[in-house]
């Protein structure tokens, strides 16, 4: 048992033990802006580098897999450090693990900011994504624990919360064309070093809280194990067009990846306090939600990726001009969860999330015809909005049958995986739909004896989008035929007593 020092005494000793500190009215809307603040860079960094992949590219002479590798070390790291972070957090102190991700984040960005080779970019964005693995669980779990007797200000924290995760995305795709186009790419990474400074400089607004009650016990060999084994298979699935997918390379990187991640599963079998209880996957709902989220998390980092280097590689748009086009996709999106809401409850949420996922399939189909010398109006903005009200059609009951339902031991647990599995889903669908592409293109120029022409890259980004509209069937065939009235309808009461889960 943890026992404070005798010298410590009054509000401050409490709140070390995780007793609020007494507080006016300004003190916890400072804390709620600091927070908020923190995860905006965090929401920010998943979408405001797509825009400026094409910059990179040419300034740094970046290979199309090293390019899903800047956008995959982000999230793939962010995605297997999540629970980690949030148990660390739980143990030595939320606010000192918020403070140090903060830390982290701002000199990640830096090092990102200055990189001038491929090694140096991609090691600043998995930094980048360690970071914001420890600001997002812990920033959540300090306003649960600060507003805990307040239900009116912890709804409204988590709603200003929840805004910053919604409408990140969209701005992040719009700040990353107007940095790259006014000033230049470094700066999509400059900007997030005052924003960590301003947070740090007011770091006295931020409580400390931990569980006392809860032993000290962490499965650091579970975290390195899913951590090193989902690292191999990306490799695997990223390099394997260029090494040659029957290679030595490619088949041993592989057996490492399944090695790594059966000792994952043997070691969550068997220790007292694994990273993920196993157990949870018992229940049906949630189990296949979070097989269907890792399809359709896919499905966007897909969208992303090739259509920003469809935009400026082949059509030859501004940064800026390639960010504003996304703004439909990221409306449309709004508007299939806006449609979602209501319908899910009327509809069931097996029959609203297959009509999403099978929308956002065809979407991806018509991208699958690009030719290569489209018109954004007629070839490639249907397809996007279709693929992204899908998206938002999909992703509503995905979250409800991820997230609630369980019991409540079980909610913090469930919310990460949710997370957890969104984030690795998109980094393991992106490095294979590059892989397909690269492979693709590679057969295009067979012969030839020339550098990828405008005509052979085109062909693998159709192909990356016709795989993706594979994936994103496939994602419905398994919703319809895993989950039955009696795995959905405990879910169901459950939201309608309770509310989603957070």
């Amino acid at each position: 048992m943890t026992t404070s020092p005798p010298h410590q005494e009054g509000p401050e000793a409490r709140a070390e033990e995780g007793t609020p500190k007494p507080a006016g009215p300004v003190r916890p809307v400072l804390l709620v802006v600091l927070l908020c603040l923190a995860d905006l860079m965090v929401v920010l960094d998943v979408t405001i580098v797509n825009v400026a992949l094409p910059s990179m590219k040419r300034d740094l002479g970046l290979s199309q897999t090293d390019l899903q590798w800047v956008v995959n070390a982000y999230a793939l790291i962010f995605g297997c450090f999540l629970l980690l972070a949030g148990r660390l957090g739980d143990i030595f102190g939320r606010r000192r693990l918020f403070l140090a991700g903060v830390v982290l984040f701002g000199a990640a960005s830096m090092l990102s900011g200055l990189a001038d080779d491929a090694a140096t970019l991609i090691v600043g964005r998995g930094l980048q994504g360690l970071g914001g693995a420890v600001i997002a669980p812990t920033g959540l779990s300090i306003i649960n624990t600060e507003f805990r007797h307040d239900t009116a200000g912890r709804t409204k924290a988590v709603a200003a919360w929840g805004t910053i995760a919604a409408g990140g995305s969209a701005l992040g795709l719009l700040l990353g064309g107007v940095l790259t186009t006014t000033i230049s790419w470094h700066w999509i990474f400059f900007i997030n070093v005052p924003v960590a400074a301003a947070v740090l400089l007011c770091a006295r607004a931020v409580p400390e809280s931990r569980d006392e009650a809860s032993d000290r016990t962490v499965d650091y060999a579970g975290a390195l194990t899913v951590t090193a084994g989902l690292l191999l298979l990306v490799l695997a699935l990223g390099h394997g067009a260029s090494w040659g997918w029957t290679s030595g390379r490619t088949l041993g990187t592989l057996a490492a990846a399944v090695l790594l991640l059966a000792a994952f599963l043997v070691i969550s079998s068997r220790v007292r306090r694994p990273l993920v209880r196993l157990g949870i996957f018992r229940i049906r709902s949630l189990a296949v939600a979070d097989g269907v989220l890792l399809l359709l998390s896919s499905g966007i980092f897909t969208m992303f990726f090739f259509s920003t280097l469809y935009l400026q590689d082949v059509l030859g748009y501004t940064p800026i001009k390639a960010g504003l086009t996304f703004l439909p996709a990221a409306i449309g999106v709004m508007i299939g969860a806006t449609i979602a809401q209501p319908v899910v409850g009327r509809l069931g949420p097996v029959t609203v999330g297959s009509a999403g996922l099978l929308l956002a399939g065809g979407g991806m189909l018509y991208l699958s015809r690009l030719p290569e010398g489209g018109d954004y109006a007629t070839d490639l903005l249907p397809g996007l909005l279709l693929q992204a009200i899908g998206l938002g059609l999909a992703f509503v009951p995905v979250t409800l049958l991820a997230t609630s339902g369980v019991p409540e031991s079980d909610a913090g647990l469930a919310s990460g995986l949710y997370q957890t599995v969104q984030e690795i889903g998109g980094a393991i669908g992106l490095a294979a739909m590059s892989a397909l592409a690269v492979w693709r293109t590679g057969q295009e120029m067979t012969g030839s004896g020339a550098g990828p022409d405008v005509s052979a890259q085109v062909a693998g980004f159709r192909l990356a989008f016709l795989a993706g509209s594979l994936v994103m069937v496939a994602g419905a065939v398994l919703f319809a035929a895993l989950l039955r009235k009696r795995h959905v309808d405990p879910v169901m009461a459950d939201v309608a007593a309770n509310g989603p889960a957070v």
